[in-house]
């Protein structure tokens, strides 16, 4: 089914739901990597879209309820992303809540100096943790399709970077020596959870919309 079909206003045009212009940015570099030949629109473009309340118990559950209600609104294929960071030794916590973990959503500062002080006493080799993200396409139609990505790492005693966002100053890939906010996007990308993500969901973009 192409964009077109699916009611949109011109042909293969995709709206991620965010109106963050790097998250934009990147699944733009990600499919074109992939050559999928779509045009990747935010949510500025929709503005009768209100912001949509992330109720869901897992990471695919928010991303499916983002996708399925930008689909709706915008009458075209629409992908959302959820993501958050999952510490071993907490048992996999702040997961769904990591943007809210301090109780403010989206206080970087304030949930990152919250895990450092609740992980302080745990040694090095027992503060393993992964980035986890679930990419989710939904159709007009109603048809959905979820794809995941991980990274795995350790978190460090104090912020190093300032390439990133969130929890990327205190986290360390493996294989890696430089925390992900001290990468570059294209490094970054290759190795991130959602950069993994939306390259498993590109060849499935590709089967969908075509």
């Amino acid at each position: 089914m192409s964009a077109e079909r699916a009611g949109g206003t011109g042909p293969n045009r995709v709206v991620l739901a965010t109106r963050n212009t790097g998250k934009i940015a990147e699944l733009r570099r990600i499919l074109a990597d992939a050559s999928v030949p779509v045009e990747i629109v935010g949510l500025e473009e929709f503005p009768q879209i209100d912001d949509i309340a992330e109720t869901g118990l897992t990471f695919a559950e928010n991303a499916l309820l983002k996708a399925h209600a930008v689909a709706r609104g915008s009458g075209l294929p629409a992908i959302a992303d959820d993501s958050g960071l999952c510490v071993d030794v907490l048992n996999g916590m702040p997961g769904i809540f990591s943007a809210r973990w301090s109780g403010r959503h989206g206080d970087d500062t304030a949930n990152l100096e919250l895990l450092l002080g609740q992980v302080s006493d745990v040694p090095r080799e027992h503060r393993g943790a992964h980035f986890a993200c679930a990419a989710a396409l939904a159709l007009p139609s109603g048809e959905e399709r979820v794809a995941e990505g991980a990274m795995r790492g350790l978190i460090i005693d104090a912020p190093r970077g300032t390439n990133g966002f969130g929890y990327d100053p205190i986290f360390v890939p493996e294989g890696e020596s430089r925390t992900t906010a001290e990468l570059s996007a294209q490094e970054k990308d290759a190795i991130s959870h959602r950069g993994r993500a939306f390259r498993a969901l590109a060849p499935i973009l590709a089967e969908v919309i075509f």
